[in-house]
């Protein structure tokens, strides 16, 4: 067992026993279990061996025969968390299957929404919410904290907020953020793993309220991450910069992925062609479809009042994806490491709207420190 010279104390782990936990179980320690793992001595570590045992199953990876691509590898996810009954919720919040009724009726239409004042207010609101959330997630990443933990992190912060948190459900997703670690793309479900130092990890927020769904996500870097990974968190956010910067009316949507694809190019980076931005406000994805890579097909010119998403997936080799068999969490195809950033963008007269800015209460993020 390992000794800790912790400043903070913990009790002892065997039940009936209030002895100062001085010991820690190795397992334990390997699997980066904090609090459960502390014991007085090795009397009591042994005696309740068989039962906290189990505990170790929990932060253990899932043997599921997957051709993995990478190292990551799929952990336990606990029970989906309730919402209150006093929260408003979108159409497919309580759907057993978590379909959104008002996104099927729009189906392939190509028309894209034009905001109204009041519905621009309601949205600013709901931008300034989702980076709250964001914020407080931010804060609580670091080496061995789960991602499950920064799942309850959101949703209680959603919940004090009066926000639902929009991936809840929607579509059968289990989880209220998006986590997705090293290779995983987007759509990475939050698990019992442990985050590692040398970690990259990307959370994606979408938070709905009173009837308007705001979606921004950002990049962290956990401990020590290596050169190479600091370039590509580092590419990831300049190329949204750079596609911010032209955003304003009269721009046509095809053109954010030429400028995005020619800078990550330069970078020797790639950019993922399966997922795209999108429109977001009273549904969370609806038009314009806005792919961030060259030569694309997308229709429409940018006018005042539009809303919509930019969220390049940069990749270190190659831009191909592939989906885990809980049939959301995608990785690269090569196994090597993805970054992203993401805001929710207002058209204006003159401009664009940076509707989930950061602010002064924003921690900063780690490639600038």
């Amino acid at each position: 067992m390992e000794s800790t010279t912790s400043k903070k104390t913990h009790k002892c782990n065997a039940p009936n026993c209030e002895k100062e936990g001085k010991l820690r179980c190795p397992n334990c320690v390997k699997l980066g279990i904090k609090d459960k793992s502390y014991f007085c001595g090795k009397e009591c570590f042994q005696s309740y061996w068989k039962e906290h045992r189990k505990i170790h199953e929990d932060y253990e990876p899932i043997d599921d025969g997957f051709p993995y691509t990478g190292k990551l590898r799929r952990y336990k996810v606990t029970p989906r968390r309730p919402v209150p009954d006093s929260i408003e919720k979108p159409d497919y919040a309580n759907d057993p299957e978590g379909i959104s009724a008002c996104e099927e009726a729009v189906g392939n239409s190509k028309e894209i929404p034009v905001f109204t004042e009041e519905e621009i207010e309601k949205m600013r609101v709901a931008g300034k919410l989702g980076r709250l959330v964001l914020d407080t997630i931010h804060k609580a990443v670091a080496a061995g904290v789960t991602t499950d933990e920064l799942d309850i992190v959101c949703h209680e912060c959603c919940i004090e907020n009066d926000c639902y948190p929009s991936p809840l459900n929607y579509y059968k997703f289990p989880k209220s953020v998006c986590t997705s670690v090293n290779e995983v793309i987007c759509h990475g479900i939050p698990d019992m793993r442990p985050l590692q130092n040398g970690d990259i990890l990307n959370c994606d927020v979408t938070i709905f309220h009173h009837g308007f769904h705001a979606d921004l996500n950002e990049t962290y870097l956990v401990g020590d991450v290596n050169k190479k990974g600091k370039h590509l968190v580092k590419a990831a956010y300049e190329c949204l910069q750079k596609a911010i910067a032209i955003c304003k009316p009269g721009t046509k949507y095809h053109e954010i992925g030429d400028l995005i694809d020619e800078y990550i190019t330069g970078e020797k980076l790639s950019v993922v062609r399966t997922y795209t931005g999108h429109g977001v406000g009273k549904l969370f994805h609806t038009t314009p479809n806005i792919p961030h890579y060259k030569n694309n097909k997308a229709f429409g010119v940018m006018k005042p009042g539009h809303i919509f998403t930019i969220e390049p997936m940069i990749n270190e080799g190659d831009w191909k994806d592939v989906t885990w068999t809980d049939n959301w969490t995608a990785v690269t195809a090569d196994g090597k490491r993805s970054a992203q950033f993401e805001h929710t963008l207002l058209i204006t007269e003159d401009g664009c709207e940076v509707l989930t800015a950061r602010n002064e209460n924003s921690p900063p993020l780690e490639i600038f420190k």
